[in-house]
């Protein structure tokens, strides 16, 4: 590996020690467990939660009390209900943002450029996407694919209405991270509602798909970015795997998988596997672009751990782009 030239902080790797690591077998039995037909995990959970509150950040940096954080996420990953959440923004990680405005703006290519957004809710990622990437080659042909599972959240994002009022399935304020010049550079405004820019739509494909089928190479075709976020943490271990190996398959050789929002032992293991190359630039900013991921860390499940660079293998773990090799998918 190269040295850390791109990222904020700078200690060198260091081995990571083992001793400390969740063993799952384990940590099953234990979400099993039943005291007089109940858990006693709800209980041990919720005190844990309690003096974790209480603690100073320069304590839960520490490597031990850093690896018991990991068990407990562990723990938390492994009970409680999950299901898929239609929460978005517009500009949600900005340095993500930003390294696609920068690979697109390197590029050679003079045709047409395929990006297929997996999950697109209501749509304020994939109109970010096109944003970032007119910004960098106006004149560059996009086509890109907006993809959910819902019908419901691909009809909103397909009309490109929004208002302050009506969340349209997000949970909260859309626009929390979107200046005033952005604002005019993305929407034209009628009354109470931001209708997205006609040049912003151009070239955009909305479908209603589960990108967990393999047939969705077929519905899409081979893509030069891929940008599957913040939905494959909503799923158990087992199908977020399979899932993340079918996406893959829609990136074309030398292409760009942006992903994050995903349990990390499930990203390092795969990328791992199918040799994938962590991009570096903007590595960590990425990481912790995304402040609402980090939140509720480590007892909620779908939260995003802290970087931390003494894991051995924190670049290819903390990465959430990836250049594919074909031949390794």
């Amino acid at each position: 590996m190269s040295k850390d030239t791109v990222t904020k902080s700078n200690p060198d790797g260091i081995e990571e020690d083992h001793r400390f690591a969740a063993d799952e077998s384990w940590l099953t039995r234990l979400v099993q467990l039943r005291v007089f037909g109940k858990s006693p995990l709800n209980a041990f959970m919720r005190l844990n939660q309690k003096f974790w509150r209480k603690l100073p950040g320069s304590v839960t940096a520490l490597y031990p009390v850093r690896k018991y954080g990991e068990i407990l996420h562990a723990l938390a990953r492994m009970q409680g209900y999950r299901g898929q959440l239609h929460h978005t923004f517009f500009l949600r990680n900005r340095p993500m943002l930003e390294l696609m405005r920068r690979l697109v703006e390197r590029s050679n290519s003079r045709g047409e450029l395929r990006v297929a957004v997996l999950g697109c809710s209501t749509g304020p990622e994939a109109y970010s996407v096109a944003w970032a990437i007119r910004s960098a080659r106006p004149n560059l042909k996009l086509i890109l694919h907006a993809v959910d599972i819902s019908e419901r959240a691909v009809k909103i994002g397909e009309d490109g209405l929004y208002s302050v009022v009506d969340s349209q399935l997000a949970g909260s304020n859309i626009f929390d991270r979107v200046t005033e010049a952005e604002m005019q550079e993305l929407f034209d405004k009628k009354g109470d509602v931001f209708v997205i820019k006609s040049q912003l739509k151009e070239g955009m494909r909305w479908q209603v798909a589960d990108v967990g089928e393999p047939r969705i190479l077929s519905a899409l075709g081979p893509q030069d970015i891929v940008v599957a976020n913040n939905f494959l943490c909503h799923m158990d271990t087992p199908a977020a795997e399979r899932c993340l190996r079918n996406i893959a398959n829609l990136v074309v050789p030398r292409g760009y998988l942006f992903v994050s929002g995903v349990d990390l032992n499930i990203r390092a293991k795969v990328a791992k596997e199918l040799e994938w190359q962590p991009v570096q630039e903007l590595l960590e900013e990425i990481h912790d672009g995304d402040p609402r991921m980090g939140n509720g860390w480590p007892f909620n499940y779908s939260s995003l751990e802290p970087f931390d660079k003494r894991k051995q293998d924190w670049r290819l773990r903390y990465a959430a782009v990836y250049q594919l090799d074909s031949s390794n998918k």
